[in-house]
């Protein structure tokens, strides 16, 4: 379904491209800090398995996200730093990584083995659902004083488990659309599964919230875990819906 370039079908430029695309990505991610070098190790593997197992499409969604995530934990730092909820300076570790973009590698090396068009938008969502969950977090913090909880509504300090603003939650919308259109764009898929992919997305970071409101303020369960979870989540329900 996914439409490459016609470059991609020679055997050796592939993977020499895959290999040059892989180590670049990963050196990026490290020096603008937004990996440790746990975690540019573990982005690596992942935009392998993107690159190998789906092409160019799979990593361009990718990309977008380590764009708006990387800008997002940046925007407000100064007021994120005084809240104490700051992104670690030397960026996120590879447990992080893995928690976030792990089911959207999944889903690729799914489609590779099985030629299922439904793991492409399983990805997409889980990748949105990644994107929506950081930035709706990081512009929560930056511009909101206070969150709310998700289950009760009370009030809490903005950065709290599962807290969630106005501000937040109409940022990671925003964020899980741009991510979902890029992949369509890119041609993983058609126009009507970029909407899908987009509210799977939406419907995965408000489980994010729930999780942290339930298990992790009590700490049952820790932030990666919700994380991942919430990716499996968002990618389910995008590859069952785009199957009806």
């Amino acid at each position: 379904m996914q439409i490459e370039p016609g470059w991609w079908g020679a055997t050796v430029t592939r993977v020499g491209a895959i290999l040059a695309l892989t180590v670049v990505f990963a050196a990026l991610g490290h020096l603008v800090r937004g990996v440790s070098r746990s975690g540019a190790i573990a982005g690596g593997l992942v935009c392998f398995a993107l690159l190998v197992s789906v092409g160019p499409s799979a990593f361009a969604g990718l990309l977008v996200v380590f764009a708006v995530t990387w800008a997002a934990t940046r925007w407000g730092r100064s007021r994120k730093q005084i809240l104490g909820t700051a992104e670690r300076r030397e960026g996120r570790t590879a447990t992080q990584v893995l928690a976030n973009t792990g089911m959207a590698a999944a889903c690729a090396l799914c489609y590779s083995a099985m030629d299922e068009p439904l793991m492409l938008i399983g990805m997409a969502a889980a990748l949105a659902e990644a994107a929506a969950d950081t930035v709706s977090s990081e512009f929560g913090q930056a511009y909101s004083r206070h969150a709310y909880l998700v289950t009760t509504f009370e009030r809490v300090p903005a950065g709290s488990d599962g807290g969630i603003t106005v501000a937040g939650s109409l940022a990671g919308a925003g964020a899980a659309l741009l991510v979902s259109a890029a992949c369509m764009l890119a041609g993983l898929f058609p126009a009507r599964w970029m909407w899908i992919a987009t509210a799977a997305g939406v419907l995965g970071m408000l489980v994010d919230s729930f999780l942290g409101a339930l298990f992790e303020r009590r700490k049952w369960v820790g932030n990666d875990t919700v994380n991942l979870t919430s990716t499996v989540f968002a990618a389910v329900v995008a590859a069952v819906a785009a199957s009806w």
